[in-house]
């Protein structure tokens, strides 16, 4: 499963105004709670009991909440690009202002690393993180991540060289 091939216009936000990390979680835990019926105080203590683990910022200004949650069927994701970035406790030490979200169903956790690992591999272009930034609209966003899907694809399954 390719996330990248999930997300919809209605997924992408551009240009969200946030101050910290702490308002960050708090508006993605929103989104969700509207999106699933569910209250924003049980989506934000997900949330933060995974940042508590560790930050999930990657580096190069990019990061990937993410963590398991009961009673979905199905992986809850959203793109976020900031208005500016904002300290996540990066390794690299650099502000963040790409964020993906993936909540993900706790019956089948096995697919989560699969969607985590499917992101962060797309992530290791330069030029497609520079484009992400530039993009001007929720459906650009959703067609280059469905490009650089298929490109990763594609990559992943040529003949490697020995």
């Amino acid at each position: 499963m390719v996330v990248s091939d999930h997300f919809s216009a209605t997924d992408i936000f551009l240009d969200a105004d946030v101050k910290n990390k702490k308002s960050l979680l708090e508006l993605i835990a929103g989104e969700v709670a509207r999106r699933l019926g569910r209250t924003e105080e049980e989506i934000l203590d997900v949330l933060k009991a995974r940042e508590d683990l560790g930050s999930t910022a990657l580096g190069k200004g990019v990061a990937l909440p993410h963590a398991k949650l009961s009673d979905i069927e199905t992986p809850v994701k959203l793109f976020l690009r900031l208005e500016r970035p904002i300290d996540f406790e990066a390794r690299d030490g650099e502000p963040i202002d790409l964020v993906f979200v993936v909540l993900w169903p706790a019956a089948a956790p096995k697919g989560l690393l699969e969607a985590i690992s499917g992101i962060a591999r797309n992530l290791r272009d330069a030029g497609f993180l520079r484009r992400l930034r530039q993009a001007a609209t929720p459906e650009e966003v959703v067609e280059l991540l469905r490009t650089c899907a298929t490109t990763t694809e594609e990559q992943d399954a040529a003949p490697r060289e020995t």
